[in-house]
């Protein structure tokens, strides 16, 4: 009795309705098993993959098949004795190539990249057109320990640093996809610009302002000792220029939809700032986020003192405020994401399960798990896997969101 032959079958052609039914139709009649489906359509051309077991007669299964697809006006390549096992592999890792545009050189560099880190690509996906390119690759490494998510990173950064695209990796699997809280760090990353250096600007001391943060976004003076020094400069001005500052911010392309997004998703969103919460709660409450923590301007008589109130929202604070967010919904730290783009957010990206650098500074993108140089935050959405077309179709159902109160910590 002649033993089960594996079957693999890729059509190929205009995609139109009917060709699935067509196909599994001449494949029901050969008592086929069905082992692995794979199906992708780019820019109106179908191509549809189907593995079977045959119990019957190969040959006789390939004229049938071929002579079906005829008909709907598809080709069909029929190999046999293909090798088992490998339709079930999962992939380690999703290495996600973002650019504007991302080239044919880019991509041939990566492969080669891959190749020579032994990591297999298992397959390939566009998922966004707007506003950069990115294409998701599913990639198996070699090594399956913990250097092995070291060693794409550190190949992959000297590939992306020499041709103008971003390249994020992480863990495949259900790790990736149980992501279930993120914390944005405020200035230059949720919103345009730096804060405090508005704040200046009302009392004519912007550019002493902007030299201080400057010099502790690069990690060279201690953060608590810059924001002791900035927020002196304030003190005398009416406390209106909160109101008045609030009003003016401009958030990043990208975050509202990425918000949005995100707790359509199932997502906690919060923001730890080393700002002022008198400053971005409108905001917050604006985007329904789920917490806040930032710092807080003393204010008396209606006139800033030029000092703060409470703890200090530092490098260390924003790493506990984050584990404080994980604690109180119950998310394990390794299902956290946190963006930001400055050296008193080491310690936060570093603590979270994600560490994504946002137009980050040296500093901080040398410890991220990854970085993004585009000024789109959006990016973030789809180094988590979610598509372009996802997004846009889900803005497309109209649904009201829950407003959830705001953290009251300081």
């Amino acid at each position: 009795m002649a033993s089960d032959t594996t079957v693999l079958v890729t059509v190929t052609g205009p995609d139109h309705p009917g060709v699935t039914g067509v196909l599994f139709a001449a494949l029901s009649r050969h008592d086929v098993d069905l082992l692995d489906v794979e199906q992708v359509v780019i820019r109106g051309r179908l191509t549809l993959g189907v593995l079977v077991l045959c119990p019957n007669d190969p040959e006789a299964l390939q004229d049938e098949v071929e002579a079906a697809m005829a008909t709907v006006g598809m080709n069909a390549d029929v190999q046999t004795g293909v090798e088992r096992g490998l339709e079930h592999t999962v992939s380690t890792h999703a290495v996600v190539v973002l650019g504007s545009p991302v080239s044919a050189r880019a991509m041939r560099s990566v492969g080669r990249e891959l190749a020579r880190l032994g990591a297999n690509i298992d397959s390939i996906r566009g998922i966004a057109d707007y506003p950069v390119t990115g294409l998701e690759l599913m990639v198996t490494a070699a090594d399956t320990d913990a250097d092995a998510d070291a060693k794409l990173r550190a190949g992959l950064a000297e590939v992306a640093a020499g041709l103008e695209i971003d390249i994020a990796v992480e863990r495949g699997g259900l790790a990736r996809r149980s992501k279930r809280l993120i914390v944005f760090d405020v200035d230059s990353t949720l919103v345009q610009g730096e804060v405090i250096e508005m704040l200046a600007a009302h009392a004519g001391v912007e550019d002493k302002v902007r030299a201080v943060t400057e010099a502790a976004m690069r990690g060279e003076i201690d953060f608590t000792e810059s924001l002791n020094q900035r927020v002196a400069t304030l003190a005398g001005l009416p406390a209106t220029v909160i109101d008045e500052v609030a009003a003016t911010l401009e958030l990043t392309p990208g975050a509202r939809t990425t918000i949005r997004t995100l707790r359509r998703l199932g997502f906690r969103c919060g923001v730890v700032s080393g700002g002022f919460r008198q400053v971005i709660e409108g905001l917050a409450h604006e985007l329904e986020l789920d917490f806040v923590r930032a710092n807080t301007l003393e204010i008396v008589d209606g006139k800033l003192t030029g000092r703060v109130v409470g703890d200090v929202v530092d490098r260390a604070a924003k790493a506990r405020a984050l584990r404080e967010f994980a604690d109180e919904v119950g998310v394990p730290i390794e299902q956290t994401v946190a963006v930001g783009d400055g050296a008193n957010d080491i310690d936060m990206l570093s603590a979270a399960g994600l560490g994504i650098a946002f137009n980050a500074k040296p500093a901080l993108r040398e410890v991220a798990d990854t970085a993004l140089s585009y000024p789109y935050l959006d990016a973030v959405l789809f180094v988590l896997g979610v598509t372009r077309d996802e997004v846009e179709a889900a803005d497309r159902v109209d649904g009201t969101l829950r407003r959830v109160p705001l953290d009251s910590g300081a």
